[in-house]
């Protein structure tokens, strides 16, 4: 193991051991060392990264997770922090907490990414876990960015020594941790839910950016035009790494006054951002949260949310076709039977976009969702289909009665197949009334038309042709 040798000063504060010349905050690039740590220009130090909480008193945001009651203040207050996962978006914070709680507690820091790490780096960092406790009896908290996308055999490697204390493992997700972390893990940890920061807690980012002369752009002087910190906190759209990062560029790409100061036009942000980057990941666990909002939005009726939803997804970069076929299935599931013109109209929207494309095409699927979201709702036929689903599931193949089986040959004639069959066109009304369903689903009923919509027409169908059916067997009795 390599001899414990200096202590380097962190981007946030605090001090971790540096060991062989290897940072922990670069554990794996053995170009790094003491001298190029120290002496870095801070220019070369990305604003995000200088700006970044020392302490939870300056931490902004998650005030519910680090207010002044909360548990993992507690957890930190008494050195007793379990191992954690912390899931949220991107620039929300989870690097910086993991970083300030390892700075409040006795244990050795150290910092992997799954991105770029593969089982042989878990080995290593495990195995100088072990020594660390072995002389010093001290704890190591292993932080590891973008957990998720360690595979099961890597995630795997962590479970023995999280167990018997080697490390206090804390994990930082984009993704539910549902399903992207192995269920023995999640077991051993408690997931911490980041949220997106809103527009005020930006704004406090940016502007502490602005004033801060040791870390920030303070000794640059910057004015900005009055309409730029709207504009960057609605661009950041929760990130805080990405507004300063936009900061940053801003004013470094604009040319100084003669007093050395700089000012940020809203020209200049507009020109560094053709598009908003939407958070959303089309594998991942926002893409389900959107489309479930479409969804549930079109079945609540409710035009204005459906438009939202459907266009979020589709600013966001969704696939505009995968969006057509759902609401395709939405008209079958939520409308059905009750506006029959529903599934037409989704088919429609879908053939239009096909041949139109983007953007031209998008308008056709909002349509789509307009008239989704204002037709009469009926789930019959999505009902019917699960209750006939059922009986086939617990009935097996039950044979065809033989009245309605087909019998195109001599044979099938002979052993009744078709026999007593009653062709509905030569009845009175066409409508004969036989029964259709195998004998043990004699008395069955699937479809139950709603109140609603055409469907409304259809239970009058349904009475008219139940009458009948009553009238025959009165006479037939």
């Amino acid at each position: 193991m390599p001899q414990l040798t200096a202590l380097s000063t962190t981007p946030w504060g605090g001090h971790l051991e540096v060991e062989s010349g290897i940072s922990n905050m670069d554990l794996f690039n053995d170009n790094s060392n003491d001298a190029q740590v120290e002496h870095a220009s801070p220019h070369d130090i990305p604003l995000a990264e200088r700006m970044r909480p020392r302490t939870l008193d300056e931490f902004i945001g998650q005030e519910r997770l680090v207010g002044p009651d909360s548990m993992l203040r507690r957890l930190i207050a008494q050195d007793t922090v379990p191992s954690l996962i912390f899931w949220g978006p991107p620039g929300t914070g989870k690097t910086t907490l993991a970083a300030i709680i390892a700075h409040s507690t006795k244990a050795r820091f150290r910092k992997l990414s799954a991105v770029t790490s593969g089982k042989a780096d878990i080995t290593r960092v495990i195995n100088e876990a072990k020594e660390l406790r072995r002389i010093k009896n001290l704890p190591t908290i292993l932080f590891v960015d973008e957990i998720h996308r360690f595979n099961k055999v890597q995630q795997d490697a962590f479970l023995p020594h999280v167990e018997d204390g080697t490390i206090c493992l804390m994990g930082a997700t984009t993704e539910n941790p549902s399903f992207s972390v192995i269920a023995p893990l999640l077991s051993r940890a408690k997931v911490f839910t980041i949220e997106s920061l809103n527009n005020e807690h930006i704004e406090t980012i940016l502007r502490r950016a602005l004033e801060d002369e040791e870390h920030g752009l303070g000794g640059l002087r910057v004015e900005l035009d009055a309409e730029v910190m709207p504009w960057l906190c609605r661009l950041a759209d929760g990130d805080a790494r990405r507004a300063l990062n936009l900061l940053e560029i801003a004013v470094r790409a604009g040319k100084p006054r003669k007093d050395g100061s700089h000012f940020v036009a809203l020209d200049a942000i507009k020109e560094l951002t053709q598009r908003n980057q939407l958070i959303y990941d089309r594998s991942g666990e926002e893409h389900f949260n959107l489309i479930s909002a479409l969804h549930k939005s079109i079945r609540s009726s409710d035009p204005q949310a459906a438009v939202y939803w459907l266009t979020r997804m589709l600013e966001a970069g969704e696939d505009a076709l995968y969006c057509a076929r759902r609401m395709i299935r939405m008209a079958s599931e939520d409308i059905g039977l009750s506006d029959p013109n529903a599934l037409t109209v989704a088919n429609q929207a879908k053939t239009a976009y096909e041949s139109l494309g983007t953007p031209e095409g998008e308008l056709a699927l909002v349509q789509c969702a307009i008239y989704l979201a204002t037709a009469p709702k009926s789930n019959a036929a999505y009902m019917a289909h699960l209750a006939a689903q059922q009986d086939v599931r617990r009935h097996g193949s039950l044979p065809v009665p033989l009245h309605i089986r087909n019998a195109p040959t001599q044979l099938m004639k002979d052993l009744d197949y078709g026999k007593d069959y009653q062709y509905d066109h030569d009845h009175e009304h066409h409508y004969s009334g036989q029964d259709c369903l195998p004998e043990q689903l004699f008395d069955r009923s699937y479809y139950t038309p709603s109140k609603f919509g055409f469907e409304k027409e259809i239970q009058k169908r349904l009475d008219w042709w139940k009458s009948l059916k009553d009238k025959n067997t009165d006479q037939k009795e």
